[in-house]
């Protein structure tokens, strides 16, 4: 009797550990796939049909990363990614039969972390939902550990200062100008990055192993976004950036004065 009451605990606490991934697609079969190969890795899964159940579901539900198709009946894929961005912050991953360059685009303006275009690979998928995982954990970690260190007063914050730029480390606090910036992780992570190599150019295919956390599978104009949206709430004129600059045909790089 103890042994099976062991048994069960250990069973517990094997399943409080798991991922839960919600699967938002209106086609069953795609939605079987997708359940049936994400369990088969040690997920957990929850499933919703309609754009309207998918809100629901993230909000009321302990979720660790979305699986998000455009295509939805009751109120489409982007407006979900959309409203879910502003409350919960986890990776958000569009799939999409869409292969047209705004549809990428606007996914992942309006907050997606990733784009996977139908028909896509098992092996390519499950490689993009463990990489966004791994990023978001590390991220929420490191996260945590500043809110730690805040409480107890450290004495000292941890800062890199690039001329009109300041990034505080321990806070998770970027300011221009002496004005703090409102950045997503990613947004952050970018900076970061950059800022540890001042006047460095980095190519778009570092960033996006160094920062996205995957090598192969992911779209360089995932970084071109990212980058966009940062020169939209850093830069005085995004024609002619003065902090984050271009190298053209090369990558990017953080001005270091």
């Amino acid at each position: 009797m103890e042994e099976n009451k062991e048994m069960s605990i250990q069973e517990n606490e094997r399943n409080m550990d798991k991922k839960v991934i919600l699967v938002v697609d209106d086609e069953k079969p795609i939605r079987d796939i997708l359940v049936y190969n994400l369990q088969k890795e040690g997920y957990e899964t929850i499933e919703a049909e309609d754009g309207e159940s998918a809100i629901k579901l993230a909000l009321a539900s302990k979720i660790d990363l979305i699986l998000l198709d455009i295509m939805l009946p009751k109120v489409d894929g982007l407006t979900v990614c959309q409203r879910l961005r502003h409350t919960l912050n986890v990776p958000i991953l569009i799939l999409s039969a869409k292969d047209e360059e705004i549809d990428k685009i606007l996914g992942l303006e309006l907050g997606a972390d990733d784009y996977i275009t139908k028909p896509f690979s098992v092996r390519e998928l499950i490689a993009r939902v463990k990489a966004n995982l791994r990023k978001a954990e590390v991220t929420g970690q490191l996260k945590g550990q500043a809110k730690e260190e805040e409480k107890e007063e450290a004495k000292s914050h941890n800062l890199i200062s690039l001329g009109e730029l300041t990034i505080d480390l321990d806070k998770f606090e970027v300011r221009v100008r002496g004005d703090v910036i409102d950045l997503t992780l990613r947004e952050f992570e970018v900076l970061k990055y950059l800022a540890n190599q001042p006047g460095q150019v980095v190519t778009r295919e570092i960033l996006l192993e160094k920062v996205w956390g995957y090598e192969y599978y992911g779209d360089i104009r995932t970084v071109d976004v990212t980058v966009r949206r940062i020169r939209e709430k850093i830069e005085k004129d995004t024609s002619a950036p003065k902090i984050l600059i271009t190298k053209r045909g090369v990558g990017y790089y953080l001005a270091s004065n």
